[in-house]
């Protein structure tokens, strides 16, 4: 026989409820301000939907250790107040009101839960806009999860609204000074579309500093500036006004005056209906855009369940490609029409319309006269640089451009330094940019052959000192090679490329694993060339050496170059290349100082 399913009601602890709300899905205390301007707006909206003329305010009376928030809503009967503020999770906005939820600014029904963070005590007070004849209400509950509900006389309140009392709970105080509650206030309900006011002063600023009218363009400027400097504490380089009607997104994107890094997160400030949503949504704006700092409005953005971020999903990312669309036409604005405020702008941020251009052909094309790049010639845009020269050669790190720049420059080779943040992908790009032009990585190769050669007899002549050279460089990973270049001052270049230092690191590894991975890492062996010291045949050093009859001294003078040249190069040193840097030093040293002491030693004995 099947025993009876008997139902049972969730018992739920308010205390435990109220920790989680406070330790978990808020993230501070201040929001149940918050909570309490959205449940008065959401009230007067609702009355405002049924009686269009009736009053519209929230007024927010401070006393000992209390807080009294009136507004002129809708109001609550019994009935309501039973099924609306006794039961959690229910919320009218969602039940009653649900054609017409896009309105409000509440509909998780989480309702006066939150104020219980800072209160011990909270007693409401409502009359009914629906049913004039109905008596006011009072809700009286404590944070132990006690409630009582009771009706009043008529005189208790006469108008139709709600009025919500605090009494702070014990080390809560603090949130419910005047002070803190103009400031809350302030910060949540600047921008909301009815009048909210503390102890008898308004707090709101309507309509948006976007949507002030001035009497010139620059006088425009000038306020939008100014509410930067208040709103983000610094002054703009330049305002960018969005406006996304079709997503009810309205507001003014702000650029930062110093440049920062591509992984800073923005800071931006999102408004739901007027309500301060979120000062950190960093999702807004497209990965490309970490140069503004945005403020805006809207009601089409779905809030998370805090409501202290924005929900992603399919509307946050077509509202974020739009916004990025306004950003995209503000930038060729400028490359049209205001070329000076072009470049003061990439000045500072070229980094981020470089990010851009990787994505978006067009933006590079458009930019490809003003971005700037470092080269052999100077910073220069691949433009002129590309007009300049017909085979773009690039470097993919900053290490390699540096060993050959100057040589670069002295033979002519025009070569642009890709080792910085998105230069090489967008050198790689320039073709579809730019209809004609070829690009190609910088090789040892393409360097060594620019280097004239030395004339055959000479170098024969200078065969020992080539065969020393070699054979001292060989347990190196590198050949030695004659060449002649300017500068005349330079005595060797050290020259390798990724294929080189990849298949250097893969030897290295090779002769460090067992048996095992050392076949497998020998399968790989690629047939990539070795680094090259090239060996200036005009610098008067080079000469010198090569006429030196002592062969342990030649090598010792090898070495030296060597080190010297990775120096010159600024590569990071090897274990082997630090210990050869000392040996070599101490050894010349050895050698400079050996035929004094000799001849010391002689004039002392006579």
């Amino acid at each position: 026989m099947t025993a009876e399913r008997i139902p049972h009601t969730f018992q739920v602890d308010l205390r435990g409820l109220v920790d989680l709300l406070s330790h978990h899905l808020y993230s501070s205390p201040k929001v149940f301000l918050r909570e309490l301007l959205q449940n008065g707006v959401d009230a007067v909206t609702a009355r405002q939907a049924a009686e269009p003329g009736a009053p519209a305010t929230v007024r927010l009376l401070t006393g000992d250790g209390t807080l009294r928030v009136e507004d002129s809503g809708i109001g609550l009967t019994e009935s309501e107040v039973h099924a609306l503020l006794a039961t959690i999770g229910r919320s009218s906005k969602r039940d009653s009101l649900e054609s017409a939820r896009a309105e409000y600014l509440g509909q998780f029904g989480i309702g006066l839960l939150a104020c219980f963070v800072v209160a011990e005590e909270i007693r409401v007070v409502s009359r009914s806009a629906r049913d004039p004849q109905a008596p006011p209400v009072e809700w009286l509950a404590r944070d132990d999860g006690s409630y009582t509900v009771r009706t009043l006389p008529g005189d208790a309140r006469a108008e139709p609204g709600t009025t919500v009392h605090l009494t702070a709970r014990h080390g809560s105080r603090e949130w419910l000074e005047p002070a803190r509650v103009a400031e809350l206030a302030r910060h949540f309900g600047s921008l909301l579309p009815y009048e909210v006011s503390v102890d008898g002063a308004s707090v709101t600023e309507r309509p948006p500093v976007w949507e002030h009218t001035h009497p010139s363009p620059a006088a425009r400027r000038v306020a939008l500036a100014a509410h930067c400097q208040e709103t983000f504490g610094f002054a703009p380089l330049d305002s960018v006004e969005l406006d996304v009607p079709l997503a009810g997104v309205r507001g003014v994107a702000y650029v930062l005056p110093t440049a920062v890094s591509p992984a800073q997160r923005g800071a931006h400030r999102v408004h739901l209906k007027g309500m301060l949503l979120t000062e950190r949504a960093d999702e807004l704006l497209p990965e490309w855009a970490f140069f503004v700092r945005c403020v805006l409005d809207t009601d089409s953005l779905r809030p998370t369940a805090s409501r202290e971020n924005l929900y992603a999903d399919e509307t946050l990312a077509a509202v974020r490609e739009a916004l990025g669309e306004a950003l995209r036409g503000w930038l060729a604005e400028l490359a049209a029409g205001d070329q000076e405020r072009l470049a003061q702008f990439l000045a500072v941020h070229h980094l981020g319309v470089k990010s851009l251009a990787r994505h978006d052909t067009e933006m590079l094309r458009l930019m490809l006269p003003w971005l700037p790049f470092e080269t052999t010639e100077g910073q220069l845009s691949l433009e002129e640089f590309a007009r300049r020269h017909p085979v773009v050669h690039f470097t993919r790190g900053v290490e390699e451009y540096r060993q050959v720049a100057a040589i670069a420059a002295a033979q002519g080779i025009g070569v642009v330094n890709g080792g910085y943040t998105y230069d090489s992908e967008l050198i790689e790009l320039l073709p579809l940019a730019r209809t004609g032009t070829s690009v190609a990585e910088l090789d040892t190769d393409t360097v060594t052959a620019h280097l004239d050669a030395v004339d055959p007899d000479e170098e024969l002549a200078l065969a020992p000192f080539l065969a020393t050279a070699r054979a001292v460089l060989d347990p190196l990973g590198c050949d030695a090679v004659l060449r002649a270049y300017h500068p005349v001052s330079v005595p060797a270049l050290h020259l390798d490329d990724r294929g080189t230092r990849h298949e250097r690191a893969r030897a290295e590894e090779e002769e460090a694993a067992d048996d095992l991975w050392s076949g497998i890492l020998g399968s790989l062996r690629g047939t990539a060339p070795r680094a090259r010291l090239v060996l200036n045949h005009l610098n008067p050093l080079i000469r010198r050496m090569a006429a030196v009859q002592d062969q342990k001294l030649t090598a010792t003078a090898v070495e030296a170059l060597y080190g010297q040249a990775l120096l010159m190069a600024q590569r990071p040193l090897r274990p082997a290349d630090s210990a050869l840097l000392n040996r070599t030093f101490l050894g010349l040293l050895d050698w400079a100082v050996h035929p004094a002491t000799t001849d010391q030693q002689a004039e002392e004995g006579r």
